[in-house]
């Protein structure tokens, strides 16, 4: 649910990059200043102290929030083409929430050039922590925006969360290692792949963890049993018809979300395909849509639920100054459907409790419009 504001707001309440600009000094200087942190030289200390003063500049932090009694307000910021992803993230982040008793503020955030300029606006309103699901955690301008105004955020689901903020994530190279892995031991030779969207981490790391899979069995990786998706239902399609019309197409197809995965189950069935019996379908996060489908996915449960609850506990725990640890691995778990016999699906059902160090090859990266 979305929270109505009144639409008095104040465009003219003075923000850090305004103390910033008037001091002359960059925003997390004046952060260190404000918060009595790190080492700031008398007279630049001097210099913020009086910017301060003189824009009337009310800083704007969770702590002091606690200390005055006041609800904490922690903001969702997003953007995700996946409304099933979206919504089990919100579910777990009202959830926590309400267990923290905390205000939560639902903000979209469209990647249209004007992110800066959104985040600006939202600042100015008394927000103590930030969390931001996938895409916006791998976003640069969103992450560039938010530096430096001295206020928790925490990236979920990304790879590349910067020094400054605190993180939620899975191993998602692990886990498509093992879905590919398990393909292959269903005796599957000619496994094709979906990509999602290359902006984001988690589509190069499940890309890395399906070749590095391919490689540990001994088969090739050949580019066209790759198809490129964007986390979309729609792209799905069309990189499934693409892999299906291949002179040798795949036994299996491996999605990188379930989004995708059920655009191909519809190619195939429009193909006349029995799935399973003749295409093996598997997806990527476990959302609703994975068992309301049919033949139900095999997908890889990301606790997208339990990443949000997370990120929220670690934004209020940050604003309480209480011992956090900087970031989280969450461990993924199977969901197993209808590719196995029934014998051996007790051996795929299990959650990974601990995480063993990634020692593959590095992660992928998008050039030119290829994987390279």
């Amino acid at each position: 649910m979305k929270e109505i504001r009144s639409s008095r707001r104040q465009h003219n309440v003075p923000t850090i990059t305004d103390v910033a600009a008037h001091a002359g000094v960059s925003p997390m200087t004046v952060s260190r200043v404000v918060n009595g942190k790190g080492s700031v030289r008398p007279a630049t200390r001097a210099s913020v102290e009086s910017a301060i003063a003189a824009l009337g500049y009310a800083p704007n932090a969770a702590a002091r929030a606690l200390a005055g009694g006041e609800e904490i307000r922690i903001c969702l910021l997003h953007t995700n083409p996946s409304l099933t992803y979206f919504s089990d993230f919100l579910v777990g982040g009202l959830d926590q929430a309400s267990r923290s008793n905390v205000q939560l503020v639902i903000e979209k955030c469209e990647e249209d050039g004007h992110e800066a300029a959104t985040i600006e606006r939202l600042l100015q309103g008394r927000i103590d922590g930030i969390a931001l699901p996938p895409p916006l955690s791998d976003s640069p301008v969103v992450l560039a925006a938010l530096e430096g105004h001295g206020i928790p955020v925490v990236a979920v689901a990304t790879g590349r969360a910067p020094d400054w903020a605190l993180s939620v994530s899975i191993d998602d190279r692990r886990a498509a290692y093992d879905m590919t892995r398990h393909l292959g031991a269903l005796g599957h030779t000619r496994i094709g792949f979906i990509t999602g969207d290359p902006k984001q981490t988690a589509s190069g790391e499940r890309l890395a963890g399906y070749r590095a899979a391919l490689a540990d069995m001994g088969l090739a990786f050949l580019p066209e049993r790759v198809g490129a998706g964007l986390f979309t239902y729609r792209s799905g399609l069309e990189a499934a018809e693409r892999l299906l019309g291949l002179h040798e197409p795949p036994t299996a197809i491996f999605a990188s979300n379930d989004d995708m995965a059920a655009a191909a189950v519809a190619i195939a069935h429009r193909k006349g395909l029995d799935v399973p019996g003749d295409l093996t379908v598997c997806g990527f996060d476990d959302t609703v849509l994975a068992t309301t489908i049919w033949p139900e996915l095999t997908t890889i449960r990301q606790p997208v639920t339990e990443m949000s609850r997370t990120a929220i506990e670690l934004l209020v725990r940050s604003g309480k100054a209480m011992p956090t640890a900087k970031s989280m691995l969450i461990p993924e778990a199977w969901q197993v459907s209808t590719d196995m016999p029934a014998e051996n699906k007790a051996m795929y059902q299990y959650m990974a409790s601990v995480m063993e160090p990634w020692d593959g090859p590095a992660a992928l990266a998008m050039t030119d419009g290829h994987w390279a």
